[in-house]
């Protein structure tokens, strides 16, 4: 007897809907893209209509063989790809490739039987609009890749690439980058009154200066500083105004892709790749034990905040029966203009799926990520936080102070959430002031003058790179994850704590791009490119007349023009690779010169390699100098090896000092034998002995009885032992010439840590005011952060780690407690 047949992307979704549909059912998975333009050529033909070659993906036969056999054996077929354009080509894919006459597409906006039952009861053909906006993506995402990226290969470094949207998003960080360099400090000045009222004289406010004879006054240095509190000499302080008002914070819009990717990087220290993995899984389906498995949350590639009337209602049901009426704000949040709002908003499938209900069925970070969304959801259907809000207006002589603070009348929907950006208005809302009375005279207790510098616009994190990718209309949400890892992955950019760096490769790709290529990285040209595949896909635009103007060009010259050999030939390597740094004392130009294995930093005739580490704005005149001077020092000669009779030198490269055997023969492709030096040695202080011993290296501990030899070896990530497969991290460089194999043995006979081995502290702070223990800064899994040993607190986005001081450390812990102590992990039943 013939059975329908669904197919699905996804293996564990298919897991999940056979689990809950009717046995009459048959679910099978495509396991992703069935069909690709080919690895090896363009496959597109560019001079008839831009028709695509696609080719059966390598490794999908027994895949398609399954599927071609299911359907031979299905009374219907259903696809149930994803509900987007992705899924939509997907399922367009399979019906050409499985010849299916007249599909019926199903989509399935949540895992859940309901859902599943209402899509097979309303099945609709496939989206033709949607699979040519699809494709005219993948066909103009392969025109400028592999247009581009051998241009690349050729003028800059191999192992590049280019991409429509990822080269915008690398051009952003890098003028970022330029912002930064470029920045010169502003020195101000500000100066607060410490003041009491009569209501409460032991309780001290400041006030900050705010205008002098009437006019708003800067303070710009410190004698006008001094000039201010010599002024204000025997002056009476008396409250000239008091405003109040009640102030309103509305309950924040239920998540979309790109705020849930914002939030997750700012709260939970999640890179933007694993949000998206843990949101597949919670929508695919987790096992809840005795209720069988079930979608947790809805799709989670949106861009809209819109939620389905079932929602808000079970949301009013929750919220009600645990706070109160009072509580519930059932607020529709506006869906943000030009979104395609083909979804509803990220959100519990079944708000009575609370956090801890699922606890017990999750890992911890899909705990955190579900406890993320469900919070927010919530939250989005709660009425708003109210504050009376209090500003103090203080004369003094010619001068006014100015004081605010507010109290909180009512929680609403902050008794549940906080959006991470608000931290900092949250410490201004619940700023206290005394009541004080018109006329007033007030207490003095002393004037403090500080002085501040202006400061440098951030460097992008991944969550602010999101966001300013989405405000820039560059790219979809959906994509955001891919194109963050790819630019990291190419060496494009580094980590330094949770800003993103640009390498000097960026610099050089970035510089040849604008000029050469300007309307391919081009912000504003970038964006109506999306609005015009979104036109598309609405069936409001043409894929073949847009791909040729593109091609071809249409009142500009088109990309074939660009590409040709004529505009190659005028690119000049040595042009695009050259980075200003600046001039020395005598007036010679500094540059840094990106080669194919590196950068480095150069001076006329001389150079000196750039460390891999040091970010663009580190790389000063000074710092230059410094690493010219080394690079002219030549490497520094040790001794010679007793056994081969090679010199040992001692240099710095890219990745730091190292030491090394021999030299570098003319015309020889064999590298000499090198060591980095352990973190205690200095490249100007190491030994002969010290390189042997380093040189020596990796030193064999010894063999186990059953034959395996165990060997100790300094790597990228510290030193650690080697045992077949097997190995484990060492406390120490040191051990690696001191460990013998019964020590070893001990190793590997207890568990395998995970991750990498103990970190020394970042950065010490100095005593706890209150009780005394170190705060330090710590490098975590997640990014860095502050602890007293008592309590652990994340950085902010906006916290950098070279600025961070004791008293905004902290400032965070209190932050941290005030939210509760953090829920032990429970163990999966």
């Amino acid at each position: 007897m013939k059975k329908p047949l669904i197919i699905v992307e996804s293996p564990t979704k298919a897991r999940t809907i056979k689990k809950f549909l009717p046995a009459r059912y048959v679910v099978k998975a495509s396991v992703g893209h069935v069909r690709d333009l080919p690895k090896s050529t363009l496959g597109v033909d560019v001079e008839h209509g831009f028709t695509p070659k696609y080719l059966t993906i390598k490794g999908k036969g027994d895949v398609i063989k399954e599927l071609k056999s299911a359907v031979k054996a299905a009374s219907e077929v259903y696809l149930a790809t994803d509900p987007d354009r992705e899924g939509e080509a997907i399922a367009w894919h399979l019906a050409e490739l499985l010849k299916l006459d007249h599909p019926k597409r199903i989509e399935l906006h949540e895992i859940t039987k309901d859902a599943a039952m209402a899509a097979i009861r309303n099945p609709h053909p496939i989206d033709i609009d949607r699979v040519n906006a699809q494709q005219a993506r993948r066909i103009l995402d392969r025109l400028v890749g592999y247009k581009i990226s051998p241009l690349l290969w050729a003028k800059v470094r191999g192992g590049l690439s280019a991409g429509r949207v990822q080269s915008v998003a690398v051009r952003l960080i890098v003028d970022r980058e330029r912002e930064i360099l470029a920045f010169i400090p502003r020195e101000y000045w500000s100066v607060a009154a410490l003041l009491s009222g009569r209501s409460e004289p032991e309780f001290v406010f400041p006030a900050e200066l705010f205008a002098r004879d009437g006019e708003k006054i800067d303070v710009e240095t410190e004698a006008e500083a001094n000039r201010v509190v010599a002024d204000l000499e025997g002056a009476e302080y008396r409250v000239a105004s008091i405003k109040q008002r009640e102030g309103r914070r509305n309950s924040p819009a239920p998540f979309t892709t790109s705020t849930l990717q914002q939030e997750a990087s700012r709260k939970l220290r999640l890179r933007v790749r694993r949000t998206m993995q843990i949101a597949q899984g919670l929508y695919e389906g987790v096992d809840l034990g005795a209720e069988g498995t079930v979608g947790l949350i809805t799709y989670m590639r949106t861009d809209s905040t819109r939620i389905s009337d079932q929602a808000r209602e079970a949301a009013k049901e929750f919220i009600t029966g645990t706070f109160g009426e009072a509580y519930y704000g059932g607020r529709e949040h506006r869906v943000r203009e030009g979104a395609q709002d083909a979804h509803e908003a990220i959100r519990p499938t079944l708000a009575h799926h609370t956090p801890e209900k699922v606890a017990p069925f999750l890992k911890r970070d899909d705990l955190r990520l579900y406890t993320l969304i469900w919070e927010r959801f919530i939250a989005s259907q709660m009425s708003a936080a109210v504050f009376d809000q209090t500003s103090v207006d203080i004369s003094a002589k010619a001068y006014t102070f100015r004081a605010s603070g507010s109290v909180m009348k009512f929680a609403g929907y902050t008794k549940l959430y906080e959006e991470s950006r608000d931290e900092a208005a949250v410490t201004a809302d619940t700023k206290r002031l005394p009541k004080l009375e018109q006329d007033e005279t007030l207490a003095f207790r002393g004037l403090d003058p500080k002085q501040h510098f202006t400061e440098p616009p951030p460097r992008f994190t991944e969550a602010s790179l999101v966001k300013s990718l989405e405000d820039n209309g560059i790219g979809r949400p959906s994509t955001y994850a891919a194109v963050i890892e790819t630019i990291q992955a190419r060496s494009y950019v580094w980590r330094k704590g949770t800003a993103l760096v640009p390498a000097w490769t960026a610099f050089a790709v970035t510089n040849l791009l604008e000029r050469h290529f300007g309307h391919l990285v081009d912000y504003s040209f970038t964006a109506t490119m999306e609005e015009a595949l979104d036109a598309i896909a609405r069936g409001e635009g043409e894929a073949e007349k847009w791909l040729h103007a593109f091609w071809f060009g249409n009142g500009q010259v088109g990309l074939k023009d660009l590409v040709n050999e004529e505009h190659l030939a005028t690119i000049d390597p040595a042009e695009v690779n050259a980075v200003p740094i600046g001039q020395d004392a005598e007036g010679r130009e500094i540059i840094v010169r990106v080669w194919n294995n590196g950068a480095s930093v150069v001076r006329g005739e001389e150079r000196a390699p750039v460390p891999v580490d040091l970010a663009p704005d580190e790389l000063t005149i000074e710092k230059a100098n410094e690493l010219l001077e080394k690079g002219a020092a030549g490497p520094r000669v040790l001794g010679v090896d007793p056994e081969q009779q090679l010199p040992v030198l001692a240099l710095t490269g890219r990745y730091g000092p190292f030491v090394q055997l021999g030299e570098m023969e003319d015309g020889s492709k064999e590298k000499p034998k090198r060591a980095s030096l352990f973190s205690s040695m200095e490249v100007d202080t190491v030994t002969l002995d010290d390189a042997l011993a380093l040189l020596s290296l990796p030193r064999t501990v010894g063999v186990t009885p059953e034959g395996v030899e165990v060997t100790a070896q300094n790597g990228r990530y510290g030193p650690y032992l080697k045992k077949g497969t097997d190995s484990r991290s060492l406390e120490t460089e040191g051990e690696l010439f001191t460990i013998t194999l019964d020590g070893a043995e001990v190793l590997f006979a207890q568990p395998k840590r995970r991750g990498r081995r103990t970190k020394p502290p970042i950065a010490e702070l100095g005593p706890h005011p209150e009780s005394g223990a170190q705060v330090r800064v710590l490098d975590g899994r997640y990014g860095p952060y502050v602890t007293d040993g008592e309590t652990n607190a994340s950085l902010r986005a906006d916290d950098q780690v070279e600025s961070l001081t004791l008293e905004r450390a902290v400032e965070l812990m209190a932050a941290r407690r005030e939210r509760g102590p953090t829920k032990p992990r429970r163990k999966r039943s």
